[in-house]
């Protein structure tokens, strides 16, 4: 494996990034009556520069496709993409990025795939993972689920605002950026990023409260407020 002197090569999340990560869940936008095209265009017309694409039940080709086609419109909005799990989808489809959890390819073999120039994104739960995410080649660490979430039926305990702190600090002598993912919603987000988080994931909070477009803004804004009196 790598020193860390090598590390700082590796790229973090490009400023534009801003602080909301928005996950375009394939399977939670089918059951909430939104194709997965329509609702990044949603997200996307509220103001979101970080998009994931999660489709865990998709076949190979057809999962390509869409990020292909995902991959189209967030490009035409200065957005970065993030394909979930596949690598090799990823770099086929032109995406910015790639995030993979604890069971999926090591981060090492990840970088490998998609070069120097792209984003890897590690989810982290213990303390014991978080420690060794900050010795990975990656851009950015997912820690969670910081609160109680019903996105994941494996979800790990939450580990809190505390945990976060932790993990921020943990994260901050190589200046790696942390996200906070689960049961994140418009009232809490604020609280996350004040304790030290670099953004937040979220998925099933931004279906809610008006539509899409509408709520991907009201997290905008609030998470504008992060450092203001």
């Amino acid at each position: 494996m790598p020193s860390s002197q090598v590390w700082p090569q590796y790229l973090g999340l490009p400023q534009r990034a801003g602080r909301l990560y928005a996950i375009v869940d394939v399977e939670m936008a089918a059951s909430a009556g939104w194709t997965p095209l329509d609702l990044v265009s949603a997200y996307l017309s509220g103001g979101a520069h970080l998009i994931q694409l999660r489709a865990k039940s998709l076949s190979g080709s057809a999962f390509l496709d869409l990020a292909c086609r995902m991959h189209d419109l967030t490009a035409a909005a200065g957005a970065l993409l993030i394909v979930n799990d596949r690598a090799d989808i990823a770099r086929s489809a032109g995406a910015e990025g790639v995030h993979v959890g604890q069971d999926d390819l090591p981060p090492a073999a990840v970088r490998r795939l998609v070069g120097l120039e792209s984003i890897v994104g590690l989810s982290s739960h213990t303390d014991e993972q978080v420690l060794q995410a900050i010795t990975e080649p990656i851009s950015y660490m997912a820690i969670g689920p910081v609160f109680t979430t019903a996105t994941k039926n494996d979800a790990q305990p939450p580990i809190g605002l505390i945990g976060v702190r932790q993990a921020a600090k943990a994260a901050a002598p190589r200046a790696l950026g942390v996200i906070g993912i689960g049961g994140i919603t418009l009232a809490r987000a604020r609280e996350v990023v004040d304790a030290g988080a670099a953004g937040v994931a979220v998925i099933s909070d931004l279906l809610v409260g008006g539509g899409p477009e509408a709520r991907t803004r009201a997290y905008i804004a609030r998470l504008a407020e992060v450092g203001t009196v």
